[in-house]
């Protein structure tokens, strides 16, 4: 009589198989979280090659780049920082990046962002102004200034804003009727910046940079005023490195473990990492500062 063999896992034997596979699975993990964050970085990279594309055209219709916002008072049709309608940078150059359609149907930038006829065109979620690495929810609901419990409006995020520069934007707040809110860098109130205003260069000026949802909301739409750091949703200065672990809601941030993104004035995009020097990094965020850049980061 012939006994059948047994041929199941013994426990031990299961045990070292599990133990097998969980080390093939630690091991196999971080490369695979790192192709992806690749992929994502590639993607956010030709987002802002795409902005650069069309701040080009843009400026080759107008002779310009477009204002970083713009606002005036009403009455006296003068410029003015806090006030209305607020459209920013980007939702000017929509029409050379495939977005006339959005331009011409949906938005009716003579009235405020805010406006009810504008209520589609301020939640309008655009993939070109999204960087896959972020985590932030497609539309944010702006607090008040007053009282930021208090919701404002409903906002499309984005994540690449426009270059004031090195100067506060809080410190144009309070500017008169008829005062432009002027930054260094290559965007700031009703003016528009020309190529020609950038002496220090193209390839040495930031233009457009990241911005991570965690750090605090950012919109494509424009600057809402009554909002908590309405300004902020739309530019940034340098006043902190990339991805600094004190970075405030107008510093430049990502997700991407490696740095941040930027755009500049050639339309070439390069990664700075937070050990770029800071006096460079300031100096790079001005359009006529008169610096002499040389960094490898």
């Amino acid at each position: 009589m012939h006994r059948r063999k047994n041929t199941g896992f013994t426990l031990v034997e299961l045990l070292v198989v599990i133990a097998i596979i969980g080390i093939l699975t630690a091991l196999l993990l971080p490369a695979v979280q790192a192709a992806r964050e690749a992929a994502r970085r590639t993607s956010c990279v030709n987002n802002l090659k795409q902005i650069g594309l069309a701040l080009h055209h843009y400026h080759d219709i107008h002779q310009s780049l477009p204002p970083g916002w713009m606002a005036w008072d009403a009455a006296s049709n003068l410029p003015h920082v806090e006030d209305q309608p607020g459209w920013g940078w980007a939702s000017r150059i929509l029409p050379v990046m495939e977005q006339g359609k959005l331009r011409d149907n949906l938005i009716v930038d003579t009235l405020p962002i805010t406006d009810p006829r504008n209520d589609a065109a301020r939640v309008y979620l655009l993939p070109n102004f999204r960087c896959l690495s972020d985590v932030g929810r497609p539309t944010f609901t702006l607090p008040l200034e007053s009282d930021p419990s208090q919701g404002l409006t409903e906002l499309a995020t984005s994540n690449y804003i426009g270059v004031f520069g090195t100067m506060e934007l809080d410190d144009v707040l309070g500017s008169p009727i008829g005062v432009v809110g002027r930054g260094d860098g290559s965007f700031w109130h009703h003016e528009a910046c020309r190529f020609a205003d950038i002496l220090d260069g193209l390839s040495n000026t930031l233009v457009v940079g990241e911005r991570s949802a965690r750090y605090g909301y950012s919109t494509w739409t424009g600057a809402v005023p009554g909002g908590e750091e309405f300004l902020q949703r739309v530019l940034g200065i340098t006043d902190h490195p990339p991805n600094h672990p004190g970075a405030h809601l107008d510093d430049f941030t990502s997700e991407h473990p490696a740095g941040v993104n930027f755009l500049l004035g050639d339309g070439s995009v390069r990664l700075f990492t937070p050990l770029i020097n800071l006096d460079v990094y300031k100096s790079m965020a001005t359009r006529a500062g008169g610096e002499s850049i040389l960094t490898d980061d």
